[in-house]
Formats: C-alpha cells, structure tokens, sequence
C-alpha cells in the first residue's frame, strides 16, 4: 500500500489525533499555536466525509478482491455528504456488486440513484442506464428497458462489447412491437460493433434466424 492509500485509509482518524493534540495545546499554550493543528483536523475530517476512501476500491477491484472492494463501501458511514459526482459513483459501484450478488432488486436500486445523482463522466452514465434497461427486460417490463436503453445510447457507451448488448435489446423490444424496420436497423447497428463475447456472438446469431422473415 503506498503512501496515498495509507493516508486516505487512516485519514479520518488522523484528523481525530491532530483535534485532540490541538485540544491539549490550546490548554497548555492557548489557541493560537494550536490553530495549525486544528485546521489540519478540520481538513483531514472534512475531506474523509466529502472525497471518501473510493479510491481504495480500484487495487481490490483489479485484484479481483471483492469482498474487500465491498468493505470500503462499507466503511463509509454517510454517503449523502460525498461530493455529488464521488456519490454517483459510489452508487454504481454498490449497484454492481448487488449485480454480482444476483441482487438485482438492490441493484437496481442502487443504480437508479446513481443515475438520478448524474456522473461526470457520460460513459458511466450510459453503462448505468444500460443496465437499468436489461434489468427491466428482464422483469418483463419492456416500455421501461426500452426508455432506459434509448437513455443510455444517447449518454454513450464505453465500449463495443456493451453497445452491441444495447443495440440488440432494442431489436428485440421493437420486434416485439412489431416495429420490423427499426428492429432490423438496431440489428445492423449491433453486427456492425463485431462483438466478441460468445453470449452476445450468440444472441446475434438468434436474432439472425428471425431477422431475415420479418417484413420491412
């Protein structure tokens, strides 16, 4: 662990020691030596409740550590006071692992205020409404998939794989509304991304078989 992630792990209780090193100061010396200790405290407590440890999570994620990504989450004991953009992200990434879980009604819950929250980042927000849609396929409720998954290719997508995903749910919402024409261009749009993963290789090639019958 390098410096960085050491002092963000033990932010929060530094800045409690250097409030309590100010508290004594100030009794045997008075408040104006002890104002640089003060200031440190107050900064180093401001900043765990407003920033947050998130940055902690991306070595667990890469090591595929999990449990311990979940951990961090954990630790943060009040998420409505992280900076509004810190915030999304934090609710993407507990959306995520409910996903993971096989929790999708916390998922789902938990990106839905993600995606109220906003993100800095316009692909984030497009993977966030991708998900609410497939999800809400899922469920059956296909007028909700379909708002969620038009939301997210107008957000953007990050990556080919998942604008493939996108592009072929909304052929299968429109054929289901008998929107052939539509359907088949979604269908193009998603042969066009050359996806790679074998279940996406796979609904591709399912479509195809029906794809090719329908009028329009």
């Amino acid at each position: 662990m390098n410096f960085l992630n050491w002092f963000i792990k033990w932010r929060f209780w530094l800045g409690l020691a250097a409030i309590a090193g100010a508290i004594a100061v100030n009794i045997t010396s008075g408040f104006w030596p002890a104002l640089a200790l003060y200031l440190i405290g107050a900064i180093f407590i401001f900043t765990h409740f407003f920033v947050g440890p998130l940055r902690l999570i991306q070595e667990h994620l890469e090591g595929g550590d999990f449990e311990g990504a979940e951990k961090v989450l954990n630790s943060i004991w009040f998420p409505n006071l992280l900076y509004k953009p810190i915030q999304s992200v934090y609710y993407t990434l507990k959306g995520n692992l409910a996903m993971m879980k096989q929790d999708f009604t916390t998922a789902e819950k938990h990106l839905k205020k993600s995606s109220e929250l906003g993100s800095a980042m316009p692909e984030a927000e497009g993977s966030n409404k991708l998900q609410l849609g497939m999800m809400a396929m899922q469920r059956g409720d296909l007028k909700q998939g379909e708002s969620y998954l038009r939301a997210a290719i107008r957000a953007g997508i990050p990556d080919k794989e998942s604008e493939a995903v996108a592009f072929l749910g909304m052929c299968q919402i429109l054929m289901n509304k008998r929107e052939f024409r539509a359907a088949k261009e979604f269908f193009r749009k998603a042969k066009a991304c050359k996806p790679k993963t074998q279940q996406v290789i796979d609904q591709v090639k399912e479509i195809e078989k029906y794809i090719s019958r329908m009028p329009g």
